[in-house]
């Protein structure tokens, strides 16, 4: 008799001439040969080593059976209590007619069972996680849910952090995303959408979606897209983004990601559609709007004249983050008459003694900042953000001292840094820092000519950008007066009586009218 460690010979697998083939193993049955059926698994499994195959005797008639299941993948408390422990008690009963069915229904302790028919089915079922029991005479497998591979504990945010709202973030396991989802929408209609894809890594992928509040044109056009995917691996949400977008050629981000789950509710109740992918904490949402990625989930947690402060300056900065290098170096190289006297010969004078051209001062010391952010990102948490701070400090302060750039151009920089870093959609702000670099050389080509002509063909870009069919700059172009309460300003909760116009479509009420807080009345 075989034990959990055992080693089993090794037969030859069919050579394949790769992932692009269809299974070969879908066509194979289930037969009630159980040495028939453990040789079919032997030979697909050959070369791993973390198969385990336990062989022992159900039932008075000592049937021969096998459980077959992955270390690492399962876990084995649950197979030796709830599966081995119950069945090996058999012993005095005598099992008329043994059959999956009747296994499961009485003798099986875990939530999840499944009969298996083919091989195919019973190699799924093992790379889940399952463990797969096989019975001598049973021409049936029974796939048993005994999921316990290692998984991340629920933590705080790292990339969308918040002072006042919730502090929980997604994880790599499918299953707990979920979960984070269903504790905030308790609703029946909160559909979960199943799918998988990777001929290889066989991804689950998960749409996620309120019955009643979305466009069903939009759920159908999500699952085109989708089933369109035909890849080896997804090991990342990344992977689905690309190949999903309208434009791919654009550097703007039309598909939001997100590790909140609160975000994805909101999103969920506004009439989106949310993707989530096993094994990355990233969830993506679609369709997405340009004015979202510059939203931050606090602007809904805080109160509304608060957080349309914050908006403004959000704005503000966004247009510094995108225009102030290039409208420094035009200022200084073309337009001098758009300077003050005092100020155009303060930074003149700070300029005198730098070899270099404005701009070309500009491009080091963008390159230069751009490397330590990067280095910062890739070093050690430990280090990573003393390094990148103190690199900062260090090299500004030596270049200004050895005459290769001014003091100016460093201010400059370090205010463009600052106004980056208050873009909350990293995706968005790289894109801002891309395009940045194209509106330096544009200003210190042409200036304030070239700064236009920049920003003409951006608008008209933008403009024609869709996201899942829906115009990218909703509701600014086209103009909804309706959803403009929620756009530069956060109109209060009280007032925000309808979903945005071109999601929900099915039903856009969302809360009743007349919510808004009146003082109790005075006794006369």
């Amino acid at each position: 008799m075989r034990n959990n460690m055992t080693r089993i010979p090794l037969h030859k697998r069919p050579k394949q001439n790769g992932c692009n083939e269809p299974s070969k193993y879908a066509d194979v049955e289930v037969t009630s040969s159980l040495h028939h059926n453990i040789t079919n698994l032997e030979a697909v499994f050959h070369h791993s080593s973390d198969i385990v195959f336990r062989e022992f005797l159900v039932g008075e008639q000592q049937i021969r059976s096998y459980i077959v299941y992955i270390q690492g993948m399962t876990d084995e408390k649950t197979v030796n209590e709830y599966i081995l422990d119950p069945l090996m008690r058999l012993h005095r009963i005598y099992v008329d007619e043994p059959s999956m069915t009747v296994i499961a229904k009485y003798f099986i302790r875990t939530g999840e069972t499944n009969e298996l028919s083919t091989l195919a089915e019973l190699i799924d079922a093992l790379l889940e996680g399952n463990t797969v029991l096989l019975m001598e005479g049973v021409p049936k497998a029974l796939g048993i849910g005994t999921q316990g591979f290692p998984s991340r504990d629920v933590t705080e945010p790292e990339t969308e952090s918040v002072v006042r709202g919730p502090r929980e973030s997604f994880t790599e396991n499918l299953n707990d995303n979920i979960a984070l989802i269903r504790r905030r929408v308790k609703t029946s209609d909160l559909i979960m959408d199943k799918l998988i894809i990777g001929r290889i890594t066989k991804t689950k992928v998960t749409l996620a979606y309120i019955y009643g509040v979305v466009d069903e044109k939009l759920i159908q056009e999500v699952r085109d897209r989708l089933n369109r995917i035909d890849v080896d691996s997804v090991l990342d949400s990344s992977y689905i983004e690309e190949l999903i977008e309208d434009n791919p050629y654009s550097l703007f981000p039309q598909v939001e990601s997100t590790e909140r789950p609160d975000k994805v509710a909101a999103g969920i109740l506004e009439g989106r559609v949310a993707i989530l992918v096993d094994g990355t904490p990233f969830t993506l949402m679609a369709p997405a709007l340009m004015i979202q990625f510059l939203q931050s989930s606090e602007d809904y947690y805080q109160r509304y004249p608060f957080t349309t402060a914050v908006r403004f300056i959000r704005y503000l900065f966004f247009i510094i983050a995108l225009l102030l290098p290039s409208t420094f170096v035009a200022v200084t190289t073309f337009h001098h008459e758009m300077m003050p006297t005092p100020l155009l010969i303060s930074f003149t004078s700070a300029h005198q003694g730098v070899p270099f051209p404005t701009v070309v001062e500009a491009f080091i010391m963008e390159v230069t900042f751009e490397a330590l952010r990067e280095a910062g990102v890739r070093l050690p948490r430990t280090v990573g953000q003393a390094i990148s701070i103190v690199g900062a400090l260090v090299i500004g302060q030596a270049a200004v001292e050895a005459g290769i750039v001014s003091p100016a151009m460093v201010i400059v920089v370090a205010l463009t840094a600052i106004a980056s870093f208050s873009i909350p959609a990293y995706s968005l702000g790289f894109a801002i820092r891309l395009l940045r670099f194209g509106f330096l050389l544009l200003g210190a080509v042409l200036g304030f000519y070239g700064i236009l002509l920049g920003l003409l063909g951006l608008m008209i870009h933008v403009t024609s950008l869709r996201s899942f069919g829906v115009p990218y700059l909703t509701p600014v172009a086209p103009f909804k007066i309706q959803d403009m309460k929620d756009v530069i300003m956060r109109a209060p909760w009280w007032n925000m009586t309808t979903r945005p116009s071109l999601f929900g479509m099915n039903n856009r009420r969302r809360q009743k009218f007349f919510l808004k807080p009146r003082p109790p009345k005075q006794n006369q």
